[in-house]
């Protein structure tokens, strides 16, 4: 699909040369699709004891469960992407990334040790989960900002969780004969947590702010979605992270939903502020709905690798499908039976229900923070340029736009010029045939097959590491490495600390700061305009996950589940959103047009 392209130069102190500190045991680099020693049932037991599975969690709280399952959180473990960006990184720093990455993604995995790379489809299923229940509640120490270096508290189901408000509904619950529950591991009845602390910054951005704001330990500042939100009005107002990002508008310090926090027995509690688990944000799934979003149902029926097989695209279990079907058609053993893949099919169009409803979360979020503003058209007579201004605005004054790992996230402009007869005449912010920006990083770019997009509007950031010899070059990841087979570090030749940065990589950044607000210009050159008039100006402002061109950069390390890159990147451009849409008939007369 890609060819061959060389991603990095020499060894010097940038974005990832942590030592041995950070290291772990062996990395044990492997295939996406290779095979880690499967999870022992009697090991899988013990894990439950020391660190609860959500699943346990969902017996009680459905409702916090539904909304978790479909979440970033819980696909933060799971994303081939990741897993092969972090196996990546961890092969050209000759494993000394140690944990830094993944103890973010899969905080269980780690805490039992668990290979630093491998297929998920043989992690234990609680790691699996990636930021699980327990990952925030079972967390009682105030880590502040420590990229995501927290200790979770071991414990069986039945032992104190934390939680905003404190025991006092619990120990009614608990004192109640209605729920019928117990608090002992050997009890009869429904077993519970014997007791939730209130721990202040559970409902604090600070709780935040130790996973997103991710300082590398050379002072690379990597995520700081936290430190804007510091500096934001919205901070300023008392508004907090939460507000925004767990009411019941997503984005939006709307107020929370009311309702109860368990349903215990079909007896709900009493009602109270319901926090919204599904925070939504950029990321979306490209992996088979058998394996996302988590639903035990789907893991009582097949494995995951079982469901793997289940071609969804092809409609298996509809009728469509299976009235067609070849009398000699070939299944896999699990999926031979017509009834069988009747059930799959019923099962999985609940997993994609849900998925479209997060989508449509997503679609919410992105559209407060990101605003198409108001289009600007220059007069102009038949011999002249066309030029015109798109404004591009942040929503919001909570933090910038992109936040958080903004190399990884492309907002852009597609603009688009034609003729009274529809024919295209300009075009800015198309795609690639790989489904990349014509830009630096555009394989068919740098290969010369396609002309850049000398005027495409981006909000990617964008990483730049110094060169050996002097200057700067843009990579995909900011990794150097030495020409010469013998790696070496130079010194720096002035503190860091004038600069806030370490001298080798540094973060050029495209974002909008919270509140404020871009012009994009364009010209059209007067030989394109020879078309019939009117013309039209058709502007879309679009947000995706990551670059195709990452894809690339990480292939080499191979993707989870069998995916390969074209599936990958087909996936990423597949979930691509127009937020904004906007249409302008150019009539010669000039003038501005809004699209709010």
């Amino acid at each position: 699909m890609f060819p061959t392209r060389i991603i990095t130069k020499f060894f010097a102190l940038s974005l990832l040369l942590f030592a041995t500190s950070c290291a772990q045991e062996s990395v044990g680099l492997q295939t996406g699709d290779a095979e880690l020693t499967p999870v022992d049932p009697h090991q899988q037991l013990f894990l439950e004891e020391r660190y609860p599975s959500a699943q346990s969690c969902r017996t009680c709280h459905p409702r916090q469960y539904r909304e978790w399952s479909v979440s970033p959180h819980a696909y933060a473990q799971l994303s081939p992407v990741f897993n092969a960006m972090h196996g990546k990184i961890l092969q050209l720093t000759n494993g000394t990334l140690g944990d830094f990455c993944i103890r973010c993604h899969t905080p269980v995995g780690m805490a039992i040790h668990e290979p630093l790379f491998g297929s998920n489809l043989d992690r234990h299923p609680t790691s699996r989960e990636g930021l699980t229940c327990i990952a925030c509640h079972r967390v009682n120490q105030a880590f502040g900002k420590v990229s995501g270096r927290r200790a979770l508290v071991e414990g069986a189901l039945t032992e104190p969780v934390v939680g905003p408000t404190g025991s006092g509904e619990l120990q009614r619950v608990i004192a109640s004969e209605d729920y019928k529950v117990t608090t002992e591991s050997e009890g009869t009845g429904r077993r519970i947590h014997n007791d939730a602390t209130r721990f202040f910054q559970l409902v604090e951005p600070s709780f935040c702010g130790a996973c997103h704001d991710v300082t590398l330990p050379d002072g690379f500042r990597l995520e700081e979605a936290f430190s804007e939100y510091k500096t934001s009005p919205a901070a300023a107002r008392g508004e907090s992270c939460q507000d925004c990002h767990m009411g019941h508008t997503p984005g939006v310090a709307a107020g929370y939903a009311q309702g109860p926090a368990a349903v215990v027995g079909g007896i709900p509690t009493r009602e109270r502020r319901a926090s919204n688990h599904m925070f939504v944000g950029p990321d979306y799934s490209v992996v088979h709905p058998g394996i996302y979003p988590h639903n035990p149902d789907l893991q009582a029926v097949a494995t995951l690798r079982e469901w793997l097989q289940f071609d969804v695209d092809a409609g298996w279990g509809t009728d469509e499908f299976e009235d067609e079907v070849a009398e000699d058609a070939q299944f896999p053993e699990r999926w031979s039976d017509p009834e069988d893949r009747y059930d799959g099919r019923e099962l999985l169009e609940g997993q994609l229900e849900l998925l479209a409803e997060a989508t449509e979360e997503r679609r919410k979020l992105l559209r407060r923070g990101y605003r198409l503003g108001r289009i600007q058209v220059d007069r102009r007579t038949d011999e002249a340029a066309l030029k015109f201004r798109v404004e591009v605005k942040n929503g919001t004054d909570g933090h910038n736009v992109p936040t958080g790992f903004t190399a990884e996230r492309i907002v852009f402009l597609r603009v688009e010029v034609s003729d009274a007869d529809g024919n295209q005449v300009f075009v800015s912010g198309d795609l690639d045939p790989n489904g990349d920006l014509r830009d630096s990083h555009s394989v068919y770019v740098h290969n010369g097959e396609l002309p850049i997009d000398e005027q495409l509007f981006s909000l990617q950031s964008r990483f730049l590491t110094r060169n050996i010899r002097g200057g700067e070059r843009e990579q995909v990841l900011a990794v150097n490495h030495s020409a010469d087979s013998l790696p070496f570090v130079r010194p720096e030749t002035f503190p860091s600390v004038l600069t806030g940065r370490p001298g080798g990589a540094r973060l050029h950044r495209h974002g909008i700061e919270p509140g404020g607000s871009r012009w994009a210009p364009y010209r059209v050159e007067p030989e394109k305009l020879q078309g019939p008039s009117p013309h039209q100006l058709r502007v879309q402002l679009i947000a995706g996950m990551v670059p195709v061109n990452l894809v690339d950069a990480i292939k080499d390390v191979g993707f989870d589940y069998g995916m390969s890159p074209r599936e990958v990147a087909d996936k990423i451009v597949e979930g691509h959103l127009v937020l904004w849409e906007s249409a302008v008939v150019l009539n010669g007369e000039g003038g501005a047009a809004t699209t709010e």
